[in-house]
């Protein structure tokens, strides 16, 4: 598995996670707060496609992950 793939399995992950987390009408429901961490997500998404850098990129690359044919994941 790549890093990019990887990043976005954890970004998709955690999104639906807080969400479920944070949303009244959900089963899991602990608070409205986990919500901020959806915003998080989207905020380091964002700034990652505008900038280019991406933390967990470079920490699955010290890890030895390898990149894909693509380059760099975010940006």
């Amino acid at each position: 598995m790549t890093i990019e793939r990887i990043i976005r399995i954890m970004a998709g992950f955690f999104v639906l996670l807080s969400l479920a987390l944070g949303w009244h009408g959900s089963p899991v429901f602990v608070s409205e707060w986990f919500l901020a961490f959806t915003a998080f997500v989207g905020l380091n998404l964002l700034q990652s496609g505008f900038t280019g850098f991406c933390p967990p990129e470079k920490l699955l690359a010290r890890m030895g992950v390898k990149r894909g044919d693509g380059g760099s994941c975010c940006g």
